[in-house]
């Protein structure tokens, strides 16, 4: 469900005339329903009240401040991979209480940091992981919550890039070793083993892989009751799937219903981390077509948003719904959608078919408010799009779009010094 609907022949935001919010703001244009994200947030939050359970929303999906505080304020957690991205949520007023972080790099300054800030708890992904962040907490004087990140070798069902699962991928620990890590976490004087983690993968649309590694997982508790080791927390992570084409993922509903019957008899919290299924239909990419032309029997429409605007198509071959901004009149194209950069990966859509459109018109691509401004860049000197939170008949300027100063105001120290390198 979201809130983009055509009206009087023209697409909406809410209440809010796409077009009109272009006619303010220009493209490329990110546009995000607040109504659609409060809507997410407590469809999956409540998918899980038969049960202790926290929902840490996955800041990679999307880490607009704006995006965050309206989490925050309907009582999410945060799961998060980065020092950056703590820095966001705490700005953000999220709980410190309930944020855990994740991912297999984490620098000594970034554990210092989440530190300071008191979290929940680390998912630690590797021994010496584990080691640092009991050296790093006894220079503090603190003792850090952990929980470990078991691997649990269990295909997702999924794109490649996005599977975290299966023994081949960086993350984690195997089932054996994570036991030997545990031990060394009972022994270290800093750290306090709270909980067990784990996440398979992204954009799944099956329940049988959630389960599996369920099942696993508790046998693995078992081993740890039997070590006397108390979990508290259970983090099974996130990954459930949305619709961008012809997916059908399960309901959030169908996947609480099935872990809540799992778990019955295990006295532990358990931590979500759902990301692309809360952000990803909140948001869509409104383009502005520049030119169009046909190379004998290929047509293509030229559009000024890019791959450094939204890389998954190019990335991932993903795909993204294409729709005109004005509803059609019945008459249709079948072209492919690129953008201004030049590679031969640069586009949003291929062999495509929608309303025809012409010079000047809008085309908006949805389901593109997880990993779409999150993960742009300047490529090709180009100045990151704006993103904008309505709701209802209201909207805000949550991001800037960036202006050519900004592309190089990093750069204008070393630009008066770089005469000195021939000194």
């Amino acid at each position: 469900m979201h809130y983009f609907q055509y009206k009087n022949g023209q697409l909406h935001a809410e209440d809010i005339a796409v077009a009109d919010l272009v006619y303010e703001y220009g493209t490329p244009l990110y546009i995000y329903s607040a109504t659609t994200l409060k809507r997410h947030y407590k469809a999956f939050d409540s998918a899980f009240d038969g049960i202790d359970h926290l929902t840490c929303y996955s800041v990679k999906a999307n880490s607009n401040l704006g995006f965050l505080k309206i989490l925050a304020q309907e009582g999410a957690g945060t799961d998060i991979v980065s020092g950056g991205e703590l820095f966001r949520a705490l700005r953000a007023g999220v709980d410190p209480k309930k944020i855990v972080y994740s991912g297999v790099g984490k620098k000594a300054v970034e554990i210092q940091e989440a530190l300071f800030a008191d979290i929940l708890m680390f998912n630690v992904e590797s021994v010496q992981e584990l080691e640092r962040i009991n050296e790093v907490a006894g220079g503090l004087d603190k003792v850090a919550r952990v929980s470990l990140r078991i691997n649990p070798d269990v295909d997702p069902k999924t794109h490649p890039y996005v599977s975290t699962g299966l023994k081949e991928n960086k993350f984690g620990l195997s089932r054996t070793d994570a036991l030997k890590a545990y031990a060394l976490a009972q022994s270290l004087p800093n750290v306090e083993p709270i909980g067990m983690d784990c996440h398979i993968g992204s954009q799944l649309t099956q329940l049988s892989p959630f389960m599996e590694a369920l099942e696993k997982l508790k046998e693995f508790h078992g081993q740890l009751v039997q070590m006397g080791i108390k979990i508290k927390y259970l983090d099974l992570g996130g990954g459930l799937g949305i619709t961008y084409n012809e997916e059908t993922p399960p309901h959030p509903e169908e996947l609480g219903k099935a872990l809540i019957e799992s778990l019955k008899g295990l006295d532990v919290t358990l931590i979500l981390e759902p990301g692309r299924v809360i952000a990803g239909n909140t948001g869509i990419l409104v383009t502005e077509v520049q030119y169009t032309k046909t190379n004998e029997d290929k047509t293509f429409v030229i559009v000024d948003a890019a791959m450094n605007d939204l890389v998954r198509p190019s990335l991932y071959g993903s795909y993204h719904r294409i729709a005109s901004v004005r509803e059609g009149n019945g008459e249709e194209m079948t072209a492919d959608v690129v953008g201004p950069i030049c590679e031969s990966g640069d586009f949003l859509a291929k062999n495509r078919t929608f309303s025809k459109v012409a010079q000047g018109d809008l085309l908006a691509a949805f389901s593109a408010g997880a990993y779409g401004f999150v993960m742009s860049s300047q490529y090709n000197s180009r100045a990151r799009a704006a993103e904008i939170m309505v709701e209802g008949d209201k909207h805000v300027l949550v991001r800037k779009r960036e202006v050519y100063n900004d592309l190089v105001a990093l750069e204008e120290d070393g630009l008066a010094c770089i005469g000195r390198l021939k000194k």
